[in-house]
């Protein structure tokens, strides 16, 4: 339900801020702490972020996993900071294809007016140009939409968390 998109949120935070602890990304993504802190344990459990050096005591900071490089240990010499964008877009990738896959087995538990999805597909023959104007149209109608998850107050009664994922890329000859 909302696990792709927290801890997609936390991600992205990461990547802009570099380290964060539960209660700072709960305060920057209008989630709770503890929800934050479960996220931040999963990722780290599939290897995607770690506990940062900290002073000790109750803190508790989390960055990006270190990837090494070929050949450069571990947080070495070499290693770069956060995951590559290939890579969290695989991430991210698959995050949305394990919450598909749970509504996919578990949408016959959600309430009546729920248990239908928007899912389509389409193919067009357009340039790289015109693929572009295709994604920006889409990023727009959805703009008025986006700050609900900063702001909760502005979600009407009866709004729930949805999945809006778009993939435009050209289909390569066989």
């Amino acid at each position: 339900m909302r696990e792709h998109e927290v801890r997609t949120a936390l991600l992205e935070l990461l990547a802009d801020v570099g380290t964060v602890t539960a209660t700072e990304a709960a305060a920057r993504l209008g989630y709770s702490s503890g929800l934050c802190s479960f996220h931040l344990r999963q990722l780290a459990r599939h290897g995607r972020v770690e506990e940062a050096p900290h002073g000790g005591g109750r803190v508790r900071p989390w960055r990006l996993r270190r990837q090494a490089t070929a050949g450069a240990p571990e947080g070495g010499a070499g290693a770069q900071e956060g995951a590559p964008a290939a890579e969290f877009g695989d991430l991210a990738r698959g995050l949305e294809d394990e919450s598909w896959q749970r509504w996919l087995a578990q949408r016959d538990q959600a309430p009546a007016e729920w248990r239908r999805d928007e899912a389509f597909s389409a193919v067009a023959h357009l340039t790289p140009e015109e693929m572009e104007r295709v994604a920006d149209a889409i990023r727009r109608s959805l703009a008025p939409y986006r700050d609900r998850e900063q702001r909760p107050l502005a979600r009407p009664d009866g709004a729930r968390p949805v999945a809006l994922i778009s993939r435009l890329f050209p289909l390569l000859p066989e």
